[in-house]
């Protein structure tokens, strides 16, 4: 902690948002003048890494500063557990703190919202009672029940696909003006507070305020798009390229609508002057495919579209300006407590994990990712600090939701494939290597083949860059136990829906989940 750190923390994660979709990032489209402007005060990073593709393992690595195979919240486990949150250790420091979003994932039963004094998910499905206080210790129950653990699971990825498929015109995107307005409540009432938000209006499904469709996607229905990634995936539903320019023009009229509530929010921190006293983090979780490697969403893979995030901080100690080399969003739980002057490492429950600070990971630091003086017992602390690591365990929900749209148009999926695959990668800003468990490896030269169109694991080319990515690729799966080498069974049925009583049932038959 420096002497001019802030005494506060506003922390905003623009879901789903792919980095050469925003202005500062050199983005054709006016989609975020805002941020263009924020940008202009801030460091922005250009080689950001998140540690998976997908919203859950990647907040719960954001905090916990934990990679998501130490932290283990991922589809097939969808709760973080037995690990000391960054919310808990701010709390118990004398912070307030507050979480507000309208993602699926973000709530108090995957525990993700554990430590936070004040919280509020907008998500339309579950009845909002029912995600705290005695419900939510309710829930936390049935979950430490190996006999009902199941039917927890069920719910959870239930309530998940329900709120993407449900989130129409008014949806998670006409959310976001309330999680703003929650935000700057809070600030109001707050001495010293580290509040963090995220907006969900990039995930799909798309459907954007009229005024903001009318701007960047003009005379497009978006009920008449395919707003279903797994259709897409499965092979049973063709996009066009006129199709494609509709779907990424309603992509960038959500953007600009986050972007426009981000710009109130920024200006009210000015006009009550905690502006110059706040460091202010923005960044995406994961980003989007729309169409490249013939994908769409963000599953089956670890392209850089996806994985390669914008990121931009403001804080007196880190100049306004563009820096190339690498970080990785683990960074900033470090990052964080450095800046609030907290050591952290504390359990906050007897027998929990609690990572403490290691400035080698704070981007406010001087020995910032000088690995050689670590203080953690960190897998991911390899070599020279040049590498970033990812992982992206099977994600079953998708899966199954994808064997149904492919089972419907008479499909069959291989089974060696990147559907079923979990996957590993080491990158650096000039090569990347993923090891994937059910098809070949993948590598690629990224700084000469930035569109990862030309795999080159297998290629006889003595290629130093890829070799030593791969190297340190592989030490980092020694760090966490192993190589993910044998391929898991594909059947990703479960018979838990039978377990539910008949009221249960009907209420998933109202929903479409059920014949």
């Amino acid at each position: 902690m420096t002497a001019e750190s802030p005494e506060n923390v506003l922390f905003v994660v623009m879901d789903t948002v792919r980095k050469d979709h925003l202005t500062p990032y050199g983005y054709d489209r006016p989609t975020t003048p805002g941020l263009d402007r924020f940008a202009d005060e801030a460091t922005v990073f250009e080689q950001a890494v998140a540690p998976a593709p997908w919203t859950l393992p990647v907040h719960a690595s954001l905090f916990t500063g934990m990679y998501p195979s130490q932290h283990g919240a991922d589809q097939e486990n969808p709760y973080l557990e037995g690990a000391t949150t960054l919310a808990e250790t701010l709390s118990a420091a004398g912070y307030d703190t507050a979480c507000y979003s309208s993602n699926a994932w973000i709530t108090p039963y995957t525990h993700l919202t554990d430590g936070f004094a004040e919280q509020d998910n907008f998500f339309e499905v579950m009845p909002g009672e029912f995600l705290s206080g005695p419900l939510a210790k309710a829930w936390k129950t049935m979950n430490d029940n190996d006999a009902l653990r199941t039917l927890a699971d069920k719910l959870v990825s239930l309530g998940n696909t329900a709120h993407e498929y449900l989130a129409g015109g008014e949806g998670a995107d006409s959310k976001t003006p309330a999680v703003v307005d929650q935000t700057i409540d809070f600030i109001d009432d707050s001495e010293e507070f580290f509040a963090f938000v995220n907006l969900m209006d990039a995930h799909l499904p798309y459907h954007p305020p009229e005024e903001y469709k009318e701007r960047f996607a003009p005379g497009v229905d978006s009920t008449e798009v395919c707003q279903n990634s797994k259709e897409y995936n499965a092979g049973a539903y063709e996009i066009d390229d006129d199709e494609w320019a509709d779907i990424r023009g309603l992509y960038d009229a959500e953007i600009a609508h986050i972007d426009d509530q981000l710009t109130r929010l920024f200006d009210h921190l000015k006009e009550t002057d905690r502006w110059d006293d706040t460091m202010v983090v923005v960044c995406a979780d994961h980003g989007e495919l729309h169409g490249e490697h013939g994908l769409y969403g963000h599953e089956f893979c670890l392209y850089d579209p996806l994985i390669n995030v914008p990121l931009m901080v403001k804080h007196p100690a880190l100049d306004a300006e563009r820096r190339d080399d690498q970080v990785e969003l683990v960074d900033l739980y470090h990052t964080v407590l450095d800046s609030l002057g907290v050591e952290g490492g504390d359990p906050a429950t007897p027998g929990d994990d609690a990572v403490g600070l290691d400035r080698t990971r704070s981007l406010l630091s001087a020995d910032y990712r000088e690995f050689a003086q670590a203080s953690n017992d960190d897998p991911g602390q390899r070599r020279d600090g040049e590498y970033a690591f990812v992982e992206y365990s099977r994600p079953v929900v998708e899966l199954k939701q994808l064997e149904e749209k492919a089972s419907s148009a008479s499909i069959t999926l291989p089974e060696d494939s990147r559907f079923y695959s979990r996957m590993r990668a080491a990158r650096r800003t000039d090569a990347k290597y993923v090891r994937i468990d059910r098809i070949p490896d993948e590598a690629y030269r990224i700084d000469a083949d930035p569109e990862e169109t030309e795999n080159v694991a297998d290629a006889d080319t003595g290629d130093e860059a890829i070799a030593e990515t791969k190297a340190a690729l592989s030490e980092f799966e020694d760090a966490i136990g192993g190589a993910w080498t044998d391929a898991l069974d594909t059947d990703v049925s479960d018979d838990s829906v039978d377990q539910m009583d008949d009221e249960a049932q009907d209420r998933l038959r109202d929903l479409g989940y059920l014949e």
